[in-house]
């Protein structure tokens, strides 16, 4: 009897194995539809990410390059003209950023208000990939107030959406001179944000 009930299992459970061989083409085809959906969700997530962590580096590197000034400006009498004068290790070039003395200018260079780099110095983030990533501008100021006490500030600016995008503005900032002590401002007429 115990084999008899044993055949008759086996036969059942081959029976059913010739049935269940695989999947439906529905049931694939839903599968492959949802992956897509998920897919076009999560993607522009990542390179949301991707872009975010590109403009990480011009903001640390802008950031490193303002207070390199501060305290060059503490040494000297002048703002320096040059990455390369403030000793920070920093590349005017990267893959992602080209930091100039204005946006498509000359690598390394800071612009500076006429004065010798006396009160004023300023710096851009030019982005490489222009569809993907926001420039930057950062600067750094000085100025003395009625008693002779002396001050310096800095400045980063961030434009309000990458340039390759319709609309955008360049990152830009503005220097009020007659202030005491000095103001920074990122001109957010144009769209510039401060950091």
């Amino acid at each position: 009897m115990k084999t008899q009930l044993k055949a008759k299992l086996l036969q059942h459970l081959l029976r059913n194995k010739k049935n269940d061989k695989g999947f439906t083409l529905i049931e694939l085809l839903v599968v492959i539809i949802i992956i897509g959906i998920l897919a076009a969700i999560a993607l522009p997530s990542f390179l949301n990410q991707a872009s975010k962590a590109r403009q990480a580096e011009a903001k640390q590197t802008l950031g490193a390059v303002v207070r390199g000034q501060q305290a060059y400006r503490l040494e000297n009498p002048t703002f320096a003209d040059e990455i390369a004068k403030l000793a920070l290790g920093v590349k005017s070039q990267t893959k992602n950023y080209n930091y100039v003395d204005a946006l498509g200018g000359n690598p390394g260079k800071f612009s500076e208000d006429g004065k010798t780099f006396g009160k004023y110095a300023e710096i851009f983030g030019d982005a490489l990939d222009e569809d993907a990533v926001k420039d930057y501008a950062a600067a750094a100021a000085a100025s003395q107030d009625e008693s002779g006490n002396a001050t310096t500030i800095t400045q980063i600016c961030e434009a309000n959406k990458p340039i390759g995008q319709t609309g955008a503005k360049a990152a830009e900032t503005t220097y009020d001179d007659s202030a005491t002590p000095p103001e920074i401002d990122c001109d957010e007429a144009n769209g510039n944000i401060p950091l």
